[in-house]
């Protein structure tokens, strides 16, 4: 078996960037901990560091490793939290991964009422690419993702996608920037500055089909994998910027602008993407049913 105090020596090093800093939080001397390292690189029959001139960096084997030390030593910190502050029992916990172009405030909303439930949960957020988070759900590091589309066909990875609803998108500017509009929404578009998701989205492309269909030609100015960012920029009157329709009362209060006009043509859509075509995880269940049967139910609720 794996010697754990080796592992745990290995995980310090790697966290505190090198064996020096290692030494001084472990209150050990650097040989000791080299030599333990050794110990664990000699069991193990790989390399976990590889020296670039004064410096360790890892190895690919060594981030491999690290991935798992982490996960270990998490459960180790909530073994203890569980002993020392919990007495009425371990939380469920619930490991989700948020792909990177679903709007903050629709993920909050999905999410939130595993933290609603009667039994203590723990919830572990991950944001990232749908091919890195599939990747993640695939080894079971998660138990649920969140994304703008189904699993793509070309991708192998086994999972099963839920569809939790749709909601069309609105389009917001500054005060300023709308007063220099000229006509009526949609066609005030044509030659105005726009803040638009990146390239390759589902989102993105129905924008750009429904741009041409109108012959609307406006100014790109930016494109944003983050949505967040790209309301921030949309905030100081860099250029008019989307977001769902569903939540355009919490858009205009809380980046102090204005929807001038929403395309019910444009639909954003919202997955849940799980292992289970049937799903047992009594934390995902609720997320679920709670999106479909209220969350999505009504989009005039969620500007209450």
């Amino acid at each position: 078996m794996i010697n754990y105090k080796h592992l745990h020596y290995f995980w310090a090093v790697a966290r505190e960037g090198g064996v020096a800093r290692a030494s001084e939080r472990l209150h050990l001397t650097p040989q000791t901990i080299s030599g333990q390292l050794s110990l664990l690189e000699e069991y193990l029959g790989v390399d976990l560091f590889s020296r670039v001139g004064r410096n360790l960096e890892l190895t690919d084997t060594g981030r491999m490793v690290l991935s798992y030390a982490d996960e270990i030593f998490s459960l180790g910190g909530e073994l203890e939290e569980v002993i020392h502050q919990l007495p009425e029992g371990r939380p469920q916990l619930f490991r989700v991964g948020v792909v990177d172009v679903v709007p903050k405030s629709i993920a909050h909303r999905i999410l939130m009422p595993a933290l609603q439930m009667p039994e203590p949960v723990r919830m572990i957020c991950r944001e990232a690419s749908l091919d890195t988070l599939l990747a993640e759900l695939a080894v079971h590091h998660l138990d649920l993702v969140l994304a703008d589309r189904p699993i793509p066909p070309t991708v192998s990875t086994r999972g099963f996608s839920h569809k939790l609803g749709e909601c069309a998108v609105s389009f917001f500017a500054t005060e300023k920037l709308e007063k220099q509009l000229k006509g009526d929404f949609p066609h005030c578009l044509d030659g105005a500055p726009l803040l638009l998701p990146s390239s390759g989205n589902q989102l993105r492309s129905g924008i750009d089909k429904w741009l041409d269909k109108h012959r609307i030609h406006p100014r790109m100015i930016a494109e944003f994998d983050d949505s967040a960012l790209m309301k921030a920029f949309g905030q100081e009157g860099a250029g008019i910027f989307i977001a769902p329709a569903a939540i355009e009362a919490e858009v205009e209060w809380q980046y102090q602008v204005t929807a001038i006009g929403r395309v019910d043509e444009v639909k954003e859509h919202f997955y849940a993407i799980s292992v289970e075509r049937r799903v047992l995880h009594p934390v995902v269940s609720i997320v679920l049913e709670t999106a479909r049967e209220s969350l999505f139910a009504d989009e005039s609720s969620w500007d209450e």
